[in-house]
């Protein structure tokens, strides 16, 4: 028998050191990993938030508008700071706006959502008055203003196909602006 052949001892012997080396590059992987893990991972139910919204807003915005809104927001039950939030990415607190969907006004209510509303969407007031109910609808029914913000932007029945906040990027993009996560 030549040299080369290992006994049955030196074999044993070889397979524990090659384990080892493997069990310490698979540990050092495992604490990486792990560093890299954020600190809280939310995992919100089919309904449930995850998260409260503790925002505030802080836009520049003080316009006659303002107070209206604040009442609209109060009328519904709607955060304030949370309506304050939604108008002034809808449309800017601009009364005219008008999307390349056909939303229109400062709360953006698509003509169809106005006219189960009873609002006059070109109204200002009316307009904020019905942004501020159909999100207090949308909270009623979902349960979360998470959820609510995502069926204001893509619509009810999208939040209900995905059971949470729609895989569209928009949707995604304007509850993080408006709810701050």
């Amino acid at each position: 028998m030549s040299a080369e052949v290992l006994s049955t001892k030196n074999r044993q012997k070889s397979f524990s050191i090659q384990t080892k080396v493997l069990d310490n590059r698979a540990a050092s992987q495992y604490k990486a990993s792990v560093r890299l893990k954020p600190q809280k991972v939310e995992t919100p139910t089919k309904w449930g938030s995850g998260k409260s919204f503790s925002g505030t807003y802080s836009g520049a915005y003080k316009g006659q508008y303002l107070t209206i809104a604040k009442q609209a927001a109060a009328r519904h039950g709607v955060p304030e700071h949370l309506f304050l939030r939604l108008v002034q990415q809808e449309s800017g607190w601009k009364p005219t706006a008008l999307s390349h969907k056909g939303a229109i006004g400062l709360a953006q209510l698509m003509p169809g959502t106005a006219r189960v509303l009873r609002v006059d969407p070109h109204d200002p007031a009316q307009n904020l008055e019905g942004g501020a109910r159909y999100l207090a609808q949308q909270y009623r029914k979902f349960g979360s203003w998470r959820l609510a913000l995502a069926a204001y932007n893509a619509g009810p029945a999208a939040v209900t196909k995905y059971g949470g906040v729609p895989p569209y990027k928009e949707t995604q993009n304007y509850v993080r602006v408006i709810w701050g996560s």
